[in-house]
């Protein structure tokens, strides 16, 4: 039922194939891990197909290693008429010290689309905070759509040359 689903957790330990020459799980992995995680959120509030438009803010802030429980949550911070602007977090914990750390967060604005295949942006269910935390996290949100917004003629102008 759209807008009953606010976040998604996925749990899973991270396996060999998933690291880099360092030995530490890559970026890419990561940033792979992040949007399912985000798609799965996006469309579990809006009941509807959806595409990532944007990640912002990502920041790797500790690494992840063979063996590590990963845990990768999002969890939605704000609405648009039909986007959706979520807050991920990946977190890492060595199963033997139980020591967890935050390894990965970023924001993500996905789009919800009327069809999978060239549809157009339909609605989705607002969103309202209640809780003091959600407050912030959508105050966030909206000045980081406020940055991206003042950074587009930047990036144009640098098309263009």
């Amino acid at each position: 039922m759209p807008g009953s689903q606010r976040d998604v957790e996925f749990r899973f330990l991270a396996q060999p194939t998933d690291v880099n020459f360092g030995g530490k799980v890559h970026g890419g992995m990561v940033m792979k891990w992040i949007d399912q995680a985000g798609y799965a959120c996006a469309v579990g509030w809006s009941g509807a197909y959806c595409v990532t438009v944007s990640v912002s803010g990502i920041q790797f802030l500790a690494p992840i290693l063979i063996g590590d429980l990963v845990t990768v949550r999002a969890r939605l911070i704000h609405t648009g008429t039909s986007s959706m602007h979520l807050a991920v977090d990946v977190l890492a914990k060595d199963l033997r010290s139980g020591e967890p750390r935050l390894a990965t967060s970023c924001v993500m604005v996905f789009v919800a689309m009327d069809k999978p295949d060239g549809g157009k942006p339909t609605p989705v269910p607002p969103w309202v905070p209640v809780e003091e935390r959600d407050l912030r996290l959508q105050e966030y949100a909206l000045k980081l759509m406020e940055m991206s917004r003042a950074m587009e003629p930047l990036v144009q102008k640098t098309r263009e040359t």
